[in-house]
């Protein structure tokens, strides 16, 4: 028996509508997804396998725009 389930409504927050996502977190062992090593070359912003190059963002990384820094709009 399937049970029914109402598609979430477009713009909503569905995150098992996403899929897996993955992301490199500090002090705990990553595992590449592609090759399933553990050796990385971590950036400022993402973490790359040194194997086969796949680039994982960081956990603690911020992504607000050039510089990573919000102004109070001038009003």
């Amino acid at each position: 028996m399937k049970l029914a389930t109402a598609p979430a409504p477009r713009g909503a927050f569905a995150p098992h509508m996403r899929g897996y996502s993955f992301v490199y977190r500090e002090n705990e062992i990553n595992h590449c997804p592609g090759c399933g090593r553990t050796h990385w070359y971590i950036g400022r912003l993402s973490a790359e396998c040194g194997f086969c190059q796949t680039a994982m963002p960081l956990s603690t990384a911020t992504t607000p725009g050039i510089g990573c820094k919000r102004q109070a709009s001038r009003g």
